[in-house]
């Protein structure tokens, strides 16, 4: 699934083409993505100029004149600016048309992914109005973790992937962040100092702000807005190298599953 440095990427990817530009028209080839495609959408929108593109967590928000879009990639979504005239693929299911002869295109293969619409303030919408702060923003450090996880004793790699506690911090840089970190994945949020989670809360940041200007990760399913796959892949530490040598230190990274996820962290390296 895109995370949170994915969907800014693409986000800075888009907006140069749609901020100030009106939309012409809303072409759905379906009905339904994770939910269905509302018909205020495709009747509301055209003859809008969208303002602003905004993101919260992992949402999109096209911001117009009256009312917002929200997007979501899902697991497999991307967004590309392509001219209007190009021919759609089979995953193409979504066209906003603009005044500019270009398209905003959401290709969506697993059909996970959701665009809606709403005239209210789109922070008040029921998917947006629990998620947590933005990491990359004020408000967000060590002392409201560690203010947060008091009396709680789940895993800090659930504790942060919780976006109801931090927006966006999806798998891949919940176990960068950690053991950046020197943290363990499985300790008990608890049983953690106040300076633990500062060093916690900039480890996010720096694996966070790093990842979107190397463009994300490489994924199997994302591309940014131009087609091209992201390439924070190249300077993962320890997602997806279990078996190999730690960078740091030479011992084996180990993997193991939580809550359905993989989990990858040095046992040296990331005090339990």
């Amino acid at each position: 699934m895109p995370e949170l440095p994915e969907v800014e990427t693409t986000r800075r990817g888009i907006a140069p083409y749609l901020e100030g530009i009106r939309v012409s028209r809303v072409i759905a080839r379906t009905g339904n993505l994770r939910l269905p495609v509302p018909r205020e959408l495709l009747e509301e929108l055209p003859g809008r100029k969208i303002l602003k593109v905004d993101r919260r967590g992992k949402y999109i928000l096209l911001r117009t004149t009256s009312g917002t879009v929200i997007l979501h990639l899902g697991m497999s979504g991307h967004l590309r600016i392509v001219p209007a005239i190009t021919p759609p693929g089979k995953h193409d299911h979504l066209d906003f048309i603009l005044e500019t002869s270009l398209a905003l295109r959401f290709t969506d293969p697993r059909r996970f992914g959701l665009a809606l619409w709403t005239d209210e303030e789109p922070y008040n919408h029921p998917l947006l109005m629990g998620i947590g702060p933005e990491p990359l923003l004020n408000g967000f450090d060590g002392n409201y973790l560690f203010h947060k996880s008091r009396k709680r004793t789940l895993a800090i790699k659930q504790f942060i992937m919780d976006s109801h506690i931090v927006a966006g911090v999806g798998n891949i840089y919940a176990n960068e962040a950690l053991f950046r970190a020197g943290i363990h994945p499985l300790r008990s949020v608890g049983a953690i100092s106040r300076e633990r989670y500062t060093r916690l809360a900039q480890s996010l940041r720096d694996v966070l702000c790093e990842a979107i200007e190397l463009g994300g990760t490489t994924l199997r399913d994302f591309h940014d807005s131009e087609g091209k796959p992201g390439y924070f892949a190249l300077n993962l530490d320890v997602y997806g190298r279990g078996g190999e040598p730690c960078h740091k230190c030479g011992v084996t990274i180990q993997a193991t599953r939580q809550g359905g996820r993989a989990t990858y962290f040095c046992k040296a390296c990331q005090r339990r």
